[in-house]
């Protein structure tokens, strides 16, 4: 079965496999009752993964084209009965106003992540098989003989389940942060916290500054939000703020966007000195600081620095953190922390978004918390995850070409890769997912995309130590082919 595929083309090879078979069922060249290759058939005649074929077969079969029949395949559906009953007709143009429509996204959301046994990921954040699902299902049930129908009221709740905003604070308190629990906005996620800095603080058209590489999301975020993003360098001590006060001077940016602590995607670290010289730039130019701190738990070496909000005489840090990445990301619970009149400007706008965070999982997560089950959960990923990004490190030694090198990060869950001279990651991931490995590519992380052409950012979390070097040995063949 010969289907064209343009690994250059922007549209993704599932897509474009989908593409042809309905183009080609819709024509006829394809019959009702015709049998489809299976899955690895086609990917082994494609040169593609299993994953990339049974993307393009579910969303065909979710759509009715095609059917799955027990132990014999796919197959292309019968037409529907003519029942006098027509679908609506799609209209020959839309209406003026969606033609008007603008997608700001430069990311196509994913398709669904089908079998694991198949692709060897080093993308996501920690490993979901090892969440104590019974522990917390035990808090659940917990939260509802205690609290009943409340949990699940609105409660106007809108900053927060108090319980929680105080259990948050203590736990800033016993990392040298000064934080009331007044000063704590309980966010759905660490990416709203970050949209709602945006749309208090920043208009479009304005400056942002950000390390570069940084976190993807936040790029594409500043960029549906029409910001100009300009990027500072990172190196071993993390933001290069020596760099900083010619663009203070130049382009007099509205916000500071930093991740001092396990940054990603590059897993370093600010020295004390730099945050310091941030903190007084900043003030000193009368920009405020986002300062994001994802996974600063995830210690495995070295003492901990004190966050840049805590060197904050007053207001001059919007300090965000989240529980998604250490738990689970499906939990959707993040914080702000901020002090003096913004923060009822955050208030206000998280209000008329969603009017609350869901009151449950707040329930939950505080107990949770208070109980020292999330203590517990903290420590166990730390000893897992350290072993696991040894073990990272040994497969390159072992698999990957001298040209290769990297930082070893002191915590975390990434392993950021420069190439061998010559080598793209863009060109590297289609033959990467050829031998049934994934990265995340080093373009999703820089303002230019075009400066993160010779990285790759390794996710050492998700997998265990067999898996990282069997993953690790396919990256290193895929190298080889490039």
């Amino acid at each position: 079965m010969r289907i064209p595929l343009d690994i250059s083309n922007e549209i993704p090879l599932y897509r474009q496999i989908e593409n042809w078979f309905r183009t080609n069922i819709q024509s006829g060249s394809l019959p009702a009752e015709t049998k489809l290759p299976s899955t690895r058939e086609l990917a082994n005649e494609l040169g593609v993964s299993r994953i990339t074929v049974k993307n393009a077969y579910t969303n065909l079969e979710s759509d009715g084209v095609v059917y799955t029949r027990e132990g014999s395949g796919t197959y292309v559906s019968p037409p529907i009965p003519d029942l006098g009953v027509r679908p609506p007709i799609q209209p020959a143009t839309w209406p003026l106003w969606q033609m008007e429509v603008e997608d700001d996204y430069a990311i196509e959301p994913a398709p669904p992540y089908l079998s694991p046994s198949d692709t060897i990921a080093f993308i996501g954040v920690g490993d979901p098989r090892e969440f104590p699902l019974k522990e917390f299902a035990r808090t659940v049930r917990e939260v509802f003989d205690h609290d009943g129908i409340e949990a699940l009221e609105y409660g106007g709740l809108h900053a927060g389940y108090p319980p929680l905003r105080e259990t948050i604070a203590h736990i800033l308190a016993s990392q040298g942060i000064a934080a009331r629990p007044g000063e704590v906005l309980v966010t759905g996620g660490s990416q709203q916290a970050l949209a709602l800095v945006c749309q208090a603080l920043l208009k479009p058209g304005d400056t942002v500054l950000v390390e570069k590489p940084t976190y993807n999301f936040a790029l594409e975020l500043f960029r549906s939000l029409k910001l100009k993003i300009t990027g500072i360098p990172v190196d071993s001590q993390g933001m290069q703020v020596e760099y900083l006060e010619p663009v203070l001077q130049k382009q007099h940016p509205r916000l500071i966007y930093t991740i001092p602590v396990f940054q990603n995607p590059s897993g370093m670290c600010m020295s004390i000195s730099r945050r310091r010289q941030l903190l007084e730039l900043a003030a000193r130019y009368n920009v405020p600081i986002l300062e994001d701190d994802f996974v600063s738990d995830l210690r495995y070496e070295g003492r901990s620095l004190p966050a840049i909000k805590s060197l904050d005489p007053g207001g001059q840090v919007i300090y965000t953190g989240t529980f998604s990445k250490m738990l689970m990301p499906g939990l959707r619970i993040g914080y702000l922390l901020a002090d003096g009149p913004i923060f009822d400007r955050l208030l206000r706008l998280k209000w008329v978004q969603d009017l609350a965070t869901s009151n449950l999982m707040q329930h939950v997560l505080d107990t949770y918390v208070t109980v020292g089950r999330y203590q517990s959960h903290v420590r166990r990923s730390t000893r897992l995850y350290r072993k696991r990004r040894d073990a990272m490190q040994m497969a390159i030694r072992r698999y990957l070409p001298a040209g290769v090198t990297y930082a070893v990060p002191h915590g975390g869950l990434f392993l950021w890769l420069r190439l061998p001279e010559g080598m793209t990651c863009t060109e590297l991931l289609p033959k990467a997912m050829h031998q049934g490995v994934e990265f995340s590519p080093g373009t999703r992380y820089f303002p230019d995309p075009d400066e993160g052409l010779p990285f790759i950012r390794l996710n050492f979390a998700t997998h265990t130590p067999e898996e990282i070097d069997e993953g690790i040995r396919r990256l290193g063949k895929a190298m080889r082919d490039a």
